[in-house]
Parts: structure tokens; sequence; C-alpha cells
């Protein structure tokens, strides 16, 4: 193997079929003929002499080689991505590519008003705003894929070292009621009230739903005692809810200014008990920052950020960054949850 026996068009094919599920789903959002797709597939298992897909079932499963060429090749489109951005850079902020990640509030109620900021100061940066859970965004940061993403959930301790990890802001999570609903007339309730309400909650298995019960447990509100009258899917769908007199809730200070604003929801305060979660930001120390990142960092982020964060050490970080790029490779992407 003097030559390299792919080219990146191949891995791009490779990571479409993998996505996708299927040659022919690949083909389309590639935007070029299944026939095409085949031949490259063809062509690279036979400069590599080794089969990448099992083609005995109706999905396309990559074989053990296919998913080893898979990490590799995720990582290596990574960085020929992370190389145009660097040299899109030489434009001075005159165009470029700006990434940020979040988990599923932040990414709803807070940052669109960041992203507003930015691109009223920066209209030819094109701006991208990935929300997925936590754990994978996390990924994303670790992989390069994402600039730096704001979350406030759990991070995959595997990350750990691979990620620059600071405290932000403090997000507010308050009880809800229905503007009509008796203990809407009252000052502040008890927390003995809360298990005399019926609650709508995420589903229990739902990121949020575990981040909300484990901030409420610090504060000694033990939700199993929680009378729950239904589940449902999306913060939006709650708050609906919530507005039509079906139940109470806790969600995000962030997430219903409007409705507080507009007066159709009720928040309740809960007598000596505030309940609070830190939001994180999280960037990867080894991976190239782009302009249009480190000017999001130093002009929007401290706006937003609870007074006192050190922003300093995102200053450092680029500093050492210039040290030592491309000396670390982050681990290869997982689509947990």
């Amino acid at each position: 193997m003097s030559d390299l026996p792919f080219t990146l068009d191949q891995l791009r094919i490779l990571k479409a079929i993998a996505v996708e599920g299927s040659f022919k789903r690949a083909a389309d959002s590639l935007y070029v003929s299944q026939p095409a797709v085949s031949l490259q597939v063809q062509n690279l298992e036979r400069q590599l002499d080794v089969p990448l897909f099992d083609r005995g079932g109706r999905r396309a499963q990559l074989t053990e080689a296919g998913h080893l060429l898979l990490s590799y090749g995720e990582k290596i489109l990574s960085l020929c991505q992370e190389t145009c951005r660097a040299i899109e850079d030489l434009q001075n902020l005159q165009g470029g590519t700006l990434i940020v990640g979040a988990s599923q509030t932040t990414g709803t109620y807070l940052l669109p008003k960041m992203i507003g900021m930015f691109r009223q100061k920066y209209p030819d940066v094109a701006v991208q705003l990935h929300v997925h859970s936590t754990r994978r965004t996390a990924w994303s940061v670790a992989n390069g894929q994402v600039d730096l993403a704001i979350i406030g959930g759990e991070i995959p301790g595997e990350l750990a070292e691979s990620l620059e990890i600071i405290p932000y802001a403090e997000d507010e999570l308050v009880l809800i009621l229905p503007v009509f609903h008796p203990f809407s007339k009252l000052d502040t309730i008890q927390k003995e009230d809360l298990y005399k309400l019926q609650f709508i909650t995420l589903d229990s298995q739902s990121t949020i739903r575990k981040v909300i019960d484990q901030v409420l447990a610090r504060c000694e509100i033990d939700t199993r005692r929680f009378k729950v009258e239904m589940e449902l899917n999306s913060i939006e769908a709650i708050k609906n809810a919530v507005q039509s007199g079906l139940g109470a809730a806790f969600v995000s200070t962030s997430a219903i200014a409007k409705e507080l604003q507009m007066g159709v929801l009720h928040c309740a305060p809960i007598e000596g008990v505030v309940v609070k979660r830190t939001l994180w930001l999280i960037f990867n120390p080894n991976r190239y920052r782009s302009k249009a990142a480190e000017a999001f960092s130093q002009e929007i982020l401290p706006q937003f950020a609870t007074p006192g964060w050190n922003h300093n050490v995102l200053k450092l970080s680029q500093k050492n960054l210039m040290l030592n790029t491309l000396d670390i490779v982050a681990p290869a992407i997982t689509d947990d949850d």
C-alpha cells in the first residue's frame, strides 16, 4: 500500500451509507446516482481487499473492517473540514462558519438569542446550531464537529480529559401552574404542597427529566412522591398542558419568559427553596478554534454568563493551542442517546 487505497470522496460515501442505512438513500443525500455509489464502494473494497458491508440483510450493515475504516474516516473528514475553516479565517470574519452545539433546553431558548446578536454583528458568518442530547453534543465537540457548546446535563466521564468544561451560568428551575389554580393566589407555597399537585413531566428516560429530578433531590424534594398525571416529549407541550389546566410542572425560567410576560402561566415560589442547575460551556482545547468562534466566545458569551465566570480560560486555551495544533485527534464519535 505505497499509495493511499481510498479517496476523500470514498470516505464521504462510506459515512453517508452508514448514516442513511442504504446505498440508495446515501446516493440521494450526496446528489449522485446509486450506481455511482455502488461502484465507489466496490472499488474501495477491491483496493483494501476486504469487504466493508454485509449485504445479506435489507439494511446496509458495516463489517468489522467497515466500522474500523469509518472510525478513522470520520477523523480524517473532520480534520479536512477544520483545515478549510482555518483557511477561511484569512478573510477576517468576512465569511467562514460558526458551529455551536446545545442540549435541548439551552438550544431552544438560550442559543437563538445569542446567535441573533452574533449575526447582527457578523452577518457574513454562516452559523449552524446543532441541538442534541448532552452526550451526543459533548462527543461532537470532542471530535471537532462543533466549535463549542452550552449544555445542562451530565458530560460523559470518558470525555473529561478531552474537553475544557467551564461553569457558565446558573439556570433556575421554577414551578409553573395554571393562572386559575388556587395556589396561584398564594405568595409562596410549601414543599409539602408539591405532593398535592398533579404533575406533567418529560418522559422518565429523558436526560432533562433526570437532571431536574437530581436538582430537586438536592433541595430535599422527593419527585418519587409526585402524582404524575402525564408524560410528554417536549417542554413546549408541557407548557401548553399546564396553561390548559392539566397540571403543574418544573421548567427552566428561560423557557417561560414569553408566557410570564403574557400572563398565561403562573410561576409559584416555594418557601425557602431556590432550585438551580449549572449550565456548562464546553470546547476542545486541542482543536483549532476559528476567528468566528473566538469572536462569539469573547463578545457574546460574557453577556449571558453568570457574573464572575472565568472567560480568560478561553484566551489561555487558544494561546496553548497554537503550540500543539493537530497533535491530538479526538475520539471517534458515537451516536448514543
